[in-house]
């Protein structure tokens, strides 16, 4: 060992255990250590000799020979496919391996996003309406719940992935919700696009319950879920937000938080509203440049890379050209979205022209029987009404 890795080796365990005997009085002090630690990234420190420190929260070897090989290339299982700023957390805070995670709903993101709670280590229990869509993540250790509301029991924050804001009130606040099993102190996370009244309903709920709420809607699609990238836009107490920021990197990447119950749910919807009238013109581009004769391969590559450059052009444009209309996000689940921000837009009287006429366009993917597709399948309703 060199003189500046045995030095980090000393630093670090004092510090280790300066962390464990204040962290119960000072719950979030480390996750400011991590901050003033990550220059230890880039300084080609070998910190395989502190593994053993964190026995408890890690699987396999945490070696890491410089600063390139952590990012996203550590050996070892657990760290194949995780990022620098996770990867020290859970070498500094071995404590949140502990946290039982509560998850519902495993559809297409949802599935990705409880699998990464599991690969990471933590204890998770779950539900969802569909059992057979559950069974690889009871292979890899999830324990099934007959309901909602014997996943609150047995979980210290609890996740819900689900499809309508009618699920989301069924599941969390009807028969056998969450809110029947929810315990004193636990926080229920919302990470469904949902409605802000609804969210704001959903706190009052828990707060009776003595626990708390955010909402989480999430955006990034399903690579985002399976790449752990996802953005992350939560309402709720600034406290909760703060404690749980840790767990919400396990699954994104951009995490913010915008206010009071429902700030996170209205943050989406303006995600929403851009990406509705970008996704038109996604599409009425590559009509034009497919009827100009233009190599649209070759058209995307350049676009991308100039002010016209967008998240759908560079993730749905491919797909659409590869006739790929397999779900990274629902139509149905657009649909839904967008009627959201127009009656929230209402009641702010707001008059919002432009996303009024995507949503007309989606209309018409429902009447052509697309529902079931992913959004990029607009292509197909713009090219229907341009036939020659």
């Amino acid at each position: 060992m060199n003189v500046l890795s045995r030095y980090f080796f000393i630093i670090f365990t004092i510090l280790w255990k300066i962390i464990s005997n204040i962290a119960t009085y000072f719950p979030h002090f480390e996750i400011i250590l991590v901050k003033s630690l990550g220059l230890c990234l880039d300084s080609g420190i070998v910190i395989e000799q502190v593994s053993h420190l964190a026995s408890n929260c890690l699987i396999g070897r945490a070696v890491a020979q410089s600063g390139s090989a952590l990012r996203w290339g550590c050996r070892g299982r657990e760290f194949k496919s995780r990022r620098p700023d996770q990867f020290l957390y859970f070498v500094v805070n071995p404590r949140m391996k502990k946290i039982k995670i509560g998850w519902l709903g495993v559809g297409v993101m949802g599935y990705s996003m409880a699998m990464h709670f599991l690969n990471a280590g933590f204890p998770l229990s779950l539900y969802s309406r569909t059992r057979s869509k559950a069974h690889a993540l009871e292979e890899r250790g999830a324990q099934w719940k007959d309901n909602p509301a014997l996943v609150a029991e047995d979980s210290d924050v609890i996740f819900s992935m689900l499809g309508y804001p009618d699920d989301v009130e069924s599941v969390l606040l009807g028969e056998n919700g969450v809110v029947d099993g929810i315990a004193p102190g636990a926080i229920m996370i919302d990470m469904t696009t949902s409605s802000p009244e609804l969210a704001t309903r959903i706190e009052f709920k828990m707060v009776e319950k003595k626990a708390r709420s955010m909402d989480a809607p999430v955006s990034g699609g399903d690579r985002g879920a399976r790449d752990a990238t996802l953005a992350i836009m939560c309402g709720g107490e600034r406290e909760s937000f703060d404690q749980v920021f840790p767990l919400l990197q396990v699954v994104g990447k951009e995490i913010a938080w915008f206010g009071p119950a429902g700030s996170g749910q209205q943050a989406k919807m303006a995600n929403q509203i851009l990406i509705a009238s970008s996704m038109v013109g996604t599409v009425e581009a590559l009509l034009y440049g497919e009827r100009a004769n233009l190599d649209l391969e070759h058209l995307i590559e350049v676009l991308s890379k100039g002010a016209a450059g967008c998240w759908s052009l560079v993730n749905l444009a491919p797909r659409m050209l590869n006739e790929d209309w397999q779900p990274g996000f629902y139509i149905k689940h657009f649909i839904k979205d967008m009627k959201i921000a127009l009656e929230d837009a209402e009641k702010m009287g707001l008059v919002l022209p432009g996303l009024e006429l995507a949503a007309q366009f989606y209309d018409r993917a429902k009447i052509q029987g697309l529902e079931e597709k992913g959004t990029q399948a607009l292509l197909q309703v713009l090219r229907s009404m341009n036939q020659k």
